[in-house]
């Protein structure tokens, strides 16, 4: 197969930000999916009923030209049962950071066993939960140490719809068919690099992201189900955008920026694994079905037909700027 048809794809993780970056940025994803899951770690985050709606109408002015329906989220807080019920139709789901775990999560979670009368109001009002899933442990051991709060969460609530969130690791892949309540996103990048492919040699800024990227066999288990379209995993970019001078910088910034090339860069991954036929599930099918949602009906066509990714999109430069991609969007979803 050189070519692929994907109808409504969607990303269910990524990152608009606000103000000038939204703009720039948030036209890039919606010209090539019909919906993406929208994080709420703006600064301040997105942790009430008026930011949220707030937040929603920015990103609907942003993505104002496309056909695309932005999922919005709420940052994880103890919310009253009054609140969550005023949010509910607004929000697709709530996101649960770990203070101090990535971006902008200075605000999250300090000790979750705490937060249990909220999950239970979740399960309750059938409110997704997002999870970054790391601890504060040994950076290469924090998502395997976060297998224990997802265990407990799935038992204790058996049924609130737990998304881990970009997994990384043969961890969090085995827990997928342990507990039926839980469920996953995989990144593109996580597809791709190792954490050898950051600072194997000189560090490469614009590849080091959070979760940080891990092993080799880590790889292969995300491979493993994405490439088989486990019903239970979905694809989420985690696309998020800094400018040049916060990548490259000696507080380098946590992110990849993936958002406008993601479809290529997944059509030519699952081509060489001769799975192409998976890949709408892995980017459409699985999400609508798990989150119980109907995006946009629109077709993005994928081919094999040869792109050099462009150096920087403004002041954001992408993963593996300058270099040639096999496959790239002969016909965007907005044409």
């Amino acid at each position: 197969m050189n070519s692929v048809t994907l109808r409504s794809p969607l990303d269910m993780h990524v990152h608009l930000r606000q103000d000038a970056m939204l703009d720039l940025v948030a036209p890039l994803t919606a010209a090539s999916f019909a919906g993406a899951v929208i994080m709420p770690n703006l600064l301040p985050p997105v942790n009430s009923v008026e930011r949220l709606q707030w937040y929603t109408q920015e990103v609907r002015r942003a993505t104002a030209a496309f056909s695309f329906a932005p999922y919005m989220t709420l940052f994880f807080r103890d919310y009253s049962e009054q609140e969550l019920m005023a949010a509910r139709e607004h929000m697709i789901g709530i996101k649960l950071y770990p203070a101090g775990a990535t971006t902008n999560s200075e605000h999250g979670v300090q000790q979750i066993d705490a937060m249990g009368h909220v999950f239970a109001m979740m399960e309750e009002m059938d409110i997704p939960l997002l999870v970054h899933g790391e601890t504060h442990g040994f950076v290469m051991d924090r998502e395997a140490e976060f297998t224990r709060v997802y265990r407990h969460l799935a038992t204790a609530y058996p049924r609130l719809r737990i998304v881990m969130e970009h997994i990384t690791t043969a961890d969090a892949v085995a827990l997928l068919d342990q507990y039926e309540n839980l469920f996953a996103t995989v990144t593109v990048h996580h597809l791709y690099i190792t954490l050898d492919d950051v600072v194997g040699g000189l560090m490469r800024p614009h590849l080091f992201c959070k979760p940080i990227a891990k092993r080799p066999e880590d790889k292969e288990a995300l491979l493993r189900v994405c490439l088989d379209a486990h019903p239970k995993v979905m694809f989420g970019s985690d696309s998020a955008p800094h400018p040049v001078s916060m990548k490259e910088s000696p507080g380098c910034a946590a992110g990849v920026f993936t958002a406008p090339i993601a479809l290529p860069l997944l059509a030519q991954l699952f081509s060489t694994h001769s799975s192409l036929d998976k890949l709408q599930a892995f980017v459409s099918d699985n999400a609508q079905r798990i989150y119980r949602i109907t995006p946009p009906s629109t077709e993005v066509v994928v081919e094999k037909v040869p792109m050099t990714i462009p150096d920087a999109y403004d002041e954001v430069i992408p993963m593996w700027a300058g270099s040639k991609l096999e496959w790239s969007i002969t016909k965007p979803a907005h044409q």
